[in-house]
């Protein structure tokens, strides 16, 4: 069983408790990051895995500004009226990439309403920069719901990402109270337009745990997924960043997590990862790696998302 928080003494379970590692490639990164004025969501979202990903020369790299136009109840990002573009941002990220010799590149995003295409257009110009300076490095996109604009998701997509992800973050009951500006339909139909327009693309999507939800809504959830054409999940205990953040329902222990992550890949994905400190982009190069061979790409994605692709409109309100 799980952990009730107010049963707890010393705030975290011990399972939660882990040495911050350090050294040359954790100080390399700090730095690379400072100089070059780079936003990371590690550092921004006070991801607990910010001080392993560093040591291992690892980042997953947020463009738009460090500012949300949201204001997400679990989110560490700052809510506040965005600034103005930095229009050398996508080069400065590419260069990045290259000075660390990545071969796996995550690039994600603030939500941005205010821009017309939601920062696609950015997204699109990160990608190719990326492709200018490392031709090799396979890339991962995190992104927002681009508002339910069609157009927008094309720009990103056109720029070739091997992996597009997008987070329905939690179970469609809690969304009110998690994400009040988001829709669940909207983010199932983001998913499904993708697959729909590139087949041969991976979709992903995670899950954030301990916020209230219960199994039987996870079960739906995966359902609603897989049939969308999501090919890989992500599932990660939600940790509360301050106290103005939402507190923390319960604590899953890793043994959990683990029984979760077996029902998840009977529901249809190609990879699960789970735990308690998984997140979006944690070691997401390892989880694509694993995906097989005969996911990339599935031919019967046209059958299993139609639906749901029907609903990710041109429309900037659905």
């Amino acid at each position: 069983m799980g952990c009730d928080q107010a049963g707890l003494r010393g705030g975290k379970p011990s399972w939660l408790r882990r040495r911050l590692p350090s050294g040359p490639e954790y100080e390399k990164m700090r730095q690379l990051l400072r100089t070059r004025e780079l936003h990371t969501v590690c550092q921004e979202a006070h991801c607990p895995n910010q001080f392993e990903c560093y040591a291992r020369g690892a980042a997953t790299f947020m463009i738009l500004g460090d500012r949300c136009s949201r204001s997400c109840r679990f989110c560490a990002v700052r809510h506040e009226p965005p600034g103005p573009l930095d229009p050398g941002e996508p080069e400065r990220v590419a260069e990045a990439v290259a000075l660390l010799g990545l071969r796996y590149v995550v690039i994600t995003s603030v939500t941005r309403d205010d821009l017309p295409d939601g920062g696609a257009s950015v997204f699109a110009a990160t990608i190719e920069a990326i492709r200018e300076k490392k031709p090799t490095a396979l890339i991962e996109v995190l992104i927002p719901d681009l508002q339910g604009d069609r157009r927008a998701l094309e720009t990103i997509l056109a720029a070739g990402p091997q992996v597009l992800n997008h987070n329905v973050e939690t179970v469609p009951r809690l969304y009110p109270q998690v994400r009040p500006q988001a829709r669940y339909a909207r983010s199932l139909g983001l998913l499904a337009a993708a697959k729909l327009s590139r087949p041969q693309l991976i979709c992903k999507s995670g899950l954030m745990l301990g916020l209230g939800e219960t199994g039987d809504e996870l079960r739906l959830v995966w359902g609603d997924l897989v049939r969308a054409g999501c090919d890989l999940l992500t599932m990660g205990q939600y940790l509360q960043p301050s106290a103005a953040n939402l507190p923390v329902a319960r604590f899953l222990p890793p043994a959990e997590f683990a029984r979760l992550r077996e029902k998840a890949l009977a529901c249809g994905f190609a990879g699960v990862a789970a735990g308690p400190f998984v997140r979006s982009s944690y070691q997401a190069e390892a989880l694509y790696r694993q995906t097989p061979a005969l996911f990339k790409g599935k031919g019967d994605s046209e059958n299993r998302n139609s639906t749901f692709g029907a609903a990710y409109g041109t429309n900037h309100t659905g």
